[in-house]
């Protein structure tokens, strides 16, 4: 396998972009060697500037759910554009996307469209905290929310601390970090620190600590101490939403929060991020109210139509999540046999290199990550394109066919 092309690009990207990747997790630098290059992708594959083709369980890291330039995403994008890419006005696309969207989860009754899961989570706290008069924030030791100070927090010794950021410039006073499936220690916290406490944020399925799914009870505890305290209960389903059900993790799990956060699917492939919730908390919004959020490329007219083009998709197939849960469950089984914890929900998965369960941080935290490495090479060598990182999910899509989980599956094998 020839990779000159993408090692020449890399070394000319290093001298105009630090660390010569726009996302630090592109650069491989948890699995070694040199990124790849990408010059096209169709359905369930990529080719790099080398020409080699990669069978592709990463998608984008999870918007591309239908594959690859989908022949009605890319229709519908060219037609948008051909009207005008951006115009800083309200469009009849913006309102279509927002009705799609309040339909499939009923805990939304008003949205807003933003352009990444970051400003959705950060502009979700902000209302949180101007609807409760609090500062501060729990979040969950593992989960992810984007690159707002509030979130870039680890958990310090004991059950919860108050964050000690994890990058310089970061300013996290207010959030306090709890072991994520350990609803005794979060009731232990809320009950000495409620009246500090604005928001409660979560991945109601994590995924940025690799796939793991929340314990029974877990989350229902998080639902009833919140209404308790009156504090606001965040579902982060930037990677869950329309990714798990067509309704979300919400809907398969049957626990309705506050507000939600929304990304990666709802934009068909462009930047596009949403943030909804209750009514009386949404109204708080400028225009409609005080707390001040804005941008200028919010409901970008291209990327309402490629989210349009898939959810509509989505929702006219009533077998698709079941076929997808079925590819899903075929892949886990393949690596299951070669002798790796594999942790799914639905089409999401991720194969552990642990000796037990991992059900927290703690847990995904003793994985042997050399070994990752590994067997991440020697995937790429027989072309199967895994995330570059212990931590991060694999996502299946109804690109990929049975004969496609196979060849990974016997993949797998070898290189296990």
């Amino acid at each position: 396998m020839k990779t000159r092309g993408s090692r020449a690009a890399f070394r000319r990207a290093l001298r105009s972009i630090p660390g010569g990747v726009n996302s630090p997790v592109r650069a491989f630098r948890a699995v070694g060697g040199d990124p790849l290059f990408i010059r096209r992708a169709s359905g369930a594959w990529l080719e790099d500037l080398d020409g080699n083709r990669y069978l592709d369980f990463v998608g984008s890291w999870g918007p591309l759910i239908l594959g690859h330039a989908h022949p009605e995403i890319v229709a519908a994008v060219t037609a948008a554009a051909r009207r005008g890419t951006t115009f800083g006005a309200p469009t009849e696309g913006e309102t279509e996307l927002a009705e799609l969207i309040k339909s499939a989860l009923p805990s939304i009754k008003l949205l807003r469209l933003v352009s990444s899961g970051t400003e959705a989570c950060m502009s979700a706290l902000r209302l949180a905290r101007a609807f409760t008069k609090r500062p501060g924030v729990i979040k969950f030791e593992g989960c992810y929310h984007g690159h707002a100070d509030p979130f870039l927090v680890k958990a310090g010794s004991g059950a919860a601390t108050f964050g000690t950021p994890t990058s310089p410039g970061v300013e996290a006073d207010h959030t306090i970090v709890v072991p994520y499936n350990d609803p005794a220690a979060f009731t232990r916290v809320m009950k000495k620190s409620w009246r500090k406490i604005a928001a409660v944020i979560v991945e109601p399925v994590a995924g940025n600590m690799g796939v793991v799914p929340p314990l029974m009870g877990f989350l229902e505890t998080l639902r009833e101490v919140t209404v308790r305290h009156g504090t606001l209960l965040v579902f982060d389903e930037v990677i869950t939403g329309f990714r798990v059900a067509w309704g979300g993790a919400q809907s398969a799990l049957g626990i309705a929060p506050d507000l939600t956060t929304l990304g990666k699917i709802i934009g068909g492939g462009l930047p596009l991020a949403a943030y909804g919730g209750r009514r009386d908390v949404m109204n708080l919004l400028a225009p409609a109210g005080p707390v001040y959020q804005a941008g200028t490329l919010s409901g970008n007219p291209l990327a309402v139509a490629a989210g349009l083009a898939q959810l509509r998709r989505l929702k006219a197939d009533s077998g698709f999540y079941g076929r997808l849960d079925r590819l899903g469950a075929r892949f886990e089984q393949s690596l299951k046999e070669s002798g790796v914890t594999v942790n799914r929900v639905g089409s999401m998965m991720t194969a552990f290199f642990a000796s037990g369960p991992v059900t927290d941080w703690k847990s995904a935290s003793r994985c042997d990550t050399a070994a990752y490495g590994r067997f991440f090479r020697r995937m790429l060598a027989s072309g199967v394109y895994l995330p570059p990182s212990q931590f991060e999910a694999m996502f299946v899509g109804a690109a990929h066919s049975g004969r496609d989980i196979d060849r990974a599956g016997r993949a797998a094998r070898v290189a296990l």
